[in-house]
């Protein structure tokens, strides 16, 4: 029996409403009608709204208290995908693949933390991953680790030699994926595609998408109110509702710069008569604020930051329409093993959602968990001064069909634990939430909090239940 060949294609910051099937002022006519032909969920939840976390929670299937990636990895602090660590990619390539990693990695150490001169030139948080167990059974790697310079961003690919790209970085990573799917003609293939727009800079993207969208014409939802709008990772915020709507403008541009090349890949793949042997998945690594709740950026608890896309088309197994059912990071890497009926090493935490995707129906117990931890040296910083576990930071969080549920201990030492519940059927845009020192005040707030207690207790966040 023929293998099925597997493409993920990720975004990076790619909230789950920026998409034209469900917010028609943002232009996608090639994902849009990629979804009429496809699974998808609108209950898929990121198990860390911050980039390095989720990635290795991606790859592993297991949670950031396992992977130890608790934020991003970050100059001064030695956050990094453990080279033992059992990874879909390493499984893959043992079951006859050829494996491929293009774009942003964001899971090894900055090289600057060992080295103030690098070979390869690595800058900030930068670094080039070489050849070997680190690229964890990636035959074909062609990425850089965080960059953020879009219009002229650089790779690596087997020497430390820095290699430009000349054109938009989704355009140019989207040519190398056609190329790699084109010389794997002898073996099924596994590609992950790592955009990384619309992540900031939102001005990082070519004037041709972002004109498609005018100021005054951008529609924010209720919860966008004010004139100042943080950010929740120490980063630079916005500063004025102008400000702002320039950048809604280029940040839904880099979304349809996206389709573009999402169609691209598509019409390769039905000119090569791979597309209906090439289970496809399309999502993100968290979502983006744009203004809601005073935000700009992720890392909270809000749909905006943990919502993101999902989209999953293999038509011999998958149907297709809408099932809301609750998915989170780990449940990607078992979930697309089951489909490909592979077997799932005992590492795994996540959950094999394939049976309920191919029937149509959802788990007696739906639910979804994100958490946050420290994500930026100013924080950690704060906890070292202190002599505290910084693993103890953030917050937690349930989501049900009805409810979500969150204990806050903050990201500073000492911080006051919340406690907040959102009536997801009272209050969709989570603007007047339960808020108190003591759940035990509520009776649904109990009940979540003993179910959520029950889940840290299973993943092993111990630390937070201290």
């Amino acid at each position: 029996m023929q293998k099925p060949n597997l493409l993920v294609v990720f975004a990076d910051q790619w909230r789950g409403t920026a998409v034209g099937f469900r917010d028609e002022q943002v232009l996608t006519p090639n994902i849009d009608k990629f979804a009429e032909t496809s699974f998808y969920t609108e209950e898929a939840v990121t198990g860390c709204p911050l980039c390095s976390p989720y990635r290795g929670e991606l790859l592993t299937g297991r949670h950031t208290a396992f992977t130890g990636i608790f934020g991003n990895c970050m100059t001064g602090y030695n956050f990094a995908l453990a080279e033992d660590e059992i990874c879909i990619s390493d499984i893959l390539k043992k079951e006859g693949y050829r494996t491929g990693y293009i774009g942003k990695w964001h899971l090894d150490m900055p090289e600057r933390n060992s080295c103030v001169n690098p070979l390869s030139g690595a800058e900030g948080w930068d670094a080039y991953t070489p050849p070997g167990r680190r690229r964890h059974g990636f035959d074909y790697w062609y990425a850089y680790n965080a960059s953020n310079n879009h219009l002229h961003q650089h790779y690596w690919h087997n020497t430390a030699e820095k290699l430009y790209a000349s054109e938009w970085s989704p355009i140019h990573e989207t040519g190398k994926a056609i190329d790699f799917i084109e010389k794997s003609s002898n073996a099924p293939f596994a590609l992950f595609l790592s955009w990384n727009p619309p992540h900031p800079p939102f001005s990082e993207v070519p004037k041709e998408y972002s004109s498609l969208y005018k100021e005054e014409k951008i529609r924010f939802c209720q919860n966008v109110q004010g004139s100042r709008f943080d950010n929740q990772t120490g980063e630079l915020g916005i500063q004025s509702e102008k400000e702002l709507r320039e950048a809604a403008c280029q940040y839904f541009g880099a979304v349809s710069g996206l389709d573009e090349q999402f169609g691209r890949l598509l019409d390769y793949l039905k000119k090569k008569e791979l597309l209906d042997n090439t289970i496809i998945l399309l999502t993100a690594d968290h979502g983006e604020h744009l203004g809601s709740h005073g935000y700009v950026g992720k890392h909270t608890w809000f749909e905006e930051s943990i919502g993101i896309p999902f989209i999953l088309r293999y038509p011999s197994k998958v149907p297709q329409g809408k099932n809301n059912i609750f998915i989170q990071t780990v449940d990607i890497f078992p979930t697309l093993f089951g489909i490909m009926g592979i077997a799932i090493p005992d590492t795994v935490q996540g959950r094999d959602l394939s049976k309920y995707i191919e029937n149509g129906t959802r788990p007696e117990q739906d639910r979804a968990f994100s958490s946050a931890y420290v994500s930026r040296d100013i924080f950690l910083e704060a906890y070292k001064n202190t002599g505290k576990d910084f693993r103890k930071s953030g917050w937690r969080c349930i989501k049900t069909p009805e409810y979500k549920y969150v204990i806050e201990k903050g990201y500073m030492p000492n911080c006051q634990v919340r406690h907040w519940l959102y009536s997801r059927e009272n209050d969709p845009y989570e603007m007047t939430p339960l808020i108190t020192n003591d759940f035990k005040e509520n009776e649904v707030m109990k009940k979540l909090h003993e179910e959520l207690w029950a889940h840290l207790i299973e993943i092993g966040d111990m630390i937070y239940l201290s």
